[in-house]
């Protein structure tokens, strides 16, 4: 324990070496004695100091213990039963009452050898029991024993028993307290939320043991920056070094005490990136990561702990919404983003049972013919108040908050719902296109839903297409390979999309049951810049490649006439832009399949 009466930061689990400072730590514990006879403290006490405890509260009024043990916080208590005017009863009726001590050590000594009294006092909390007059070497004992217990049960009240850093309660007790030492003295500080950017992709390769493995080794990491912070003076009363924790999962927090100015924060924070991206060893594997830092200081950003916590991750948030791998300092902009993202998310999650999604449909023209030789269908949020959000808005938001599953199904149902009907109606539809998120993809159960869905509403599979990005398709490649042939013997198509921004491997390319790649629309963007910028080279070889593996080529966003003749000219299969149709509703596209007929 420390001199404010604080256990200090180690792992919960300690080796024989250790055995010893333990012992001598628990003789620093603080004693509170309670007798009205003065001769027995003074004896009780001489017995402790002996053993080598050194710091003791004597009480031998009764009516004053309460008090002295809200003020000095013992940690442990030798409390007399029967004494006058306020009993042990009493006071330890008293200290059980008190949220705050209901679990402090509480040793009874009495020279009662009834049962009841025993009884009663064991009822009403005690720790243990210790007759009078005191053996000295039973007494040490029972202390011994005691202080143990309380130092273990604090440890894991206290502190994370797979790192060893604070726990969330501890470290924001330390938050309040050093937030209430800053205002008192007028200074400053800030507080840091930091997290691994994508570990769950480190823990799902790695698997569970070696996840926990891996945190341990980035707390490490983060201790050795927070120790190097030697740009941090002290707040008086305080001991100048960064207070660390993990806060849970994957996040860690560190608080800074004495900043004087923003670059000092900055200095930190780039510390704990850099350190953080430098290679991992765990298990035997190489394991690169890097971390994102949101900051808030104080008293700029808050002066209590729930405001400060909060300011720092809304900056993370920010940070994490940059890629990663940078930090950012809380600001009243953030916090309005903030508070906007969450009313949309609110909103996002009410949005279907309120029938505000709509399909829409973007043509996609043979470059050859010049005709409707496709459509793919996009999704489409109206909102009451704002009109329709753009996808780039709610598509990330439904990604994070796992609702990206309800609106992908909704998707391919309301896909295939309209297929039927169009079919019904006996108009020529062409293919229609329905993208696929990851978290689809991943789905165990994804083969068996689809094909439920084909049997239920009984559409024609030649018509149905399903888009997966490139990224997608790169994770779990023989899992990947395997959802696909399943997807093919149901009679579907399969489009790699947003092809050349991934990383995708010819070899694996060449696997993969694909019929369709599409040329992602920054390249066919570019493809009349000039200098550097012009990507048609880039453009002509996806097109011969594509041509190679025997599959067919969509260009997409194309918005210009020099861009549809390019790539009419090297071959591409089929445009897709607002050169040739926005995207519009099943209505319009209904009378565009009329028109066409």
């Amino acid at each position: 324990m420390n001199d404010k009466g604080e256990p200090e930061g180690q792992a919960l689990d300690s080796g024989p070496n250790d055995q010893q400072a333990e012992v001598d730590d628990l003789k620093s514990a603080t004693v509170m004695m309670v007798d009205d006879e003065p001769i027995t403290l003074d004896v009780v006490q001489a017995y402790l100091e002996d053993a080598g405890y050194r710091k003791f509260v004597t009480v031998s009024e009764p009516a004053k213990a309460m008090e002295l043990v809200a003020s000095e916080n013992p940690d442990v208590v030798l409390l007399d039963i029967m004494m006058p005017g306020v009993s042990g009863f009493d006071i330890l009726a008293a200290i059980r009452a008190e949220p705050k001590f209901r679990h402090m050590p509480v040793i009874v000594l009495t020279s009662s050898t009834d049962s009841e009294t025993k009884v009663k006092a064991l009822e009403l909390g005690a720790t243990d029991l210790l007759a009078k007059p005191v053996d000295a070497s039973e007494l040490v004992l029972r202390m011994r024993n005691t202080l143990a217990a309380k130092a273990y049960l604090d440890r894991l009240a206290s502190y994370d028993r797979l790192t060893g850093l604070y726990n969330r309660q501890m470290f924001g007790e330390h938050v309040d307290w050093t937030l209430r030492l800053a205002q008192r003295h007028g200074k400053s500080g800030a507080l840091l939320h930091i997290n691994v950017d994508h570990f769950r992709k480190v823990n799902e390769a790695l698997g569970p043991a070696l996840g926990d493995e891996f945190l341990q080794a980035v707390a490490r990491r983060l201790e050795q920056g927070a120790r190097g912070s030697d740009s941090l003076a002290r707040i008086a009363g305080d001991t100048g070094t960064p207070r660390l924790s993990r806060l849970g999962g994957d996040e860690f927090a560190v608080l800074l005490v004495e900043v004087d100015r923003t670059e000092s924060v900055n200095t930190v924070a780039r510390r704990f990136l850099m350190q953080m991206s430098e290679a991992f060893n765990v298990g035997g594997h190489e394991v690169f990561v890097t971390c994102s830092v949101g900051i808030a200081v104080f008293p700029d950003d808050g002066m209590d702990r729930d405001t400060l916590s909060q300011h720092a991750s809304v900056a993370l948030k920010s940070a994490k919404q940059q890629g990663g791998n940078t930090h950012c300092f809380y600001s009243s902009e953030l916090n309005a983003r903030s508070l906007q993202r969450l009313s949309l998310n609110t909103a996002l999650h009410n949005a279907a049972a309120n029938g505000e999604f709509r399909l829409f449909y973007q043509p996609k023209i043979d470059t050859r013919t010049r005709a409707l030789a496709g459509a793919e269908a996009l999704l489409r949020w109206r909102h009451p108040e704002r009109g329709f959000v753009s996808p780039g808005e709610f598509i990330p938001l439904a990604e994070e908050s796992g609702l990206i599953l309800e609106l992908g199904a909704w998707v391919l149902g309301e896909a295939c719902r309209q297929i039927t009907a169009w079919q019904t109606a006996r108009l020529a539809a062409p293919p229609i296109a329905v993208n696929i998120s990851g978290r689809q993809f991943a789905q165990k159960n994804f083969l068996s839903t689809l094909e439920a869905l084909l049997k239920r509403t009984a559409i024609d599979t030649r018509y149905l297409q399903l888009e997966i990005t490139e990224s997608i398709m790169m994770g779990d490649i023989e899992s990947n390979i395997h959802t696909l042939e399943g997807l093919k013997a149901l009679g579907l198509k399969i489009s790699l999309d947003d092809f050349g921004t991934g990383y995708s491997s010819l070899s694996y390319l060449r696997r993969f049951p694909l019929d369709e790649l599409k040329i992602d629309q920054s390249f066919v963007r570019d493809i009349c810049a000039p200098g550097k910028g012009n990507s048609s080279p880039i453009v002509i070889a996806i097109i011969a490649m594509a041509r190679a593996l025997e599959l067919k080529v969509v260009a997409e966003g194309v918005e210009r006439q020099a861009e549809a003749d390019f790539l009419r000219e090297q071959g591409c299969d089929q445009w897709q832009g607002y050169f040739f149709g926005k995207p519009m509703p099943a209505a319009d596209f209904t009378k565009l399949l009329g028109a066409a007929a």
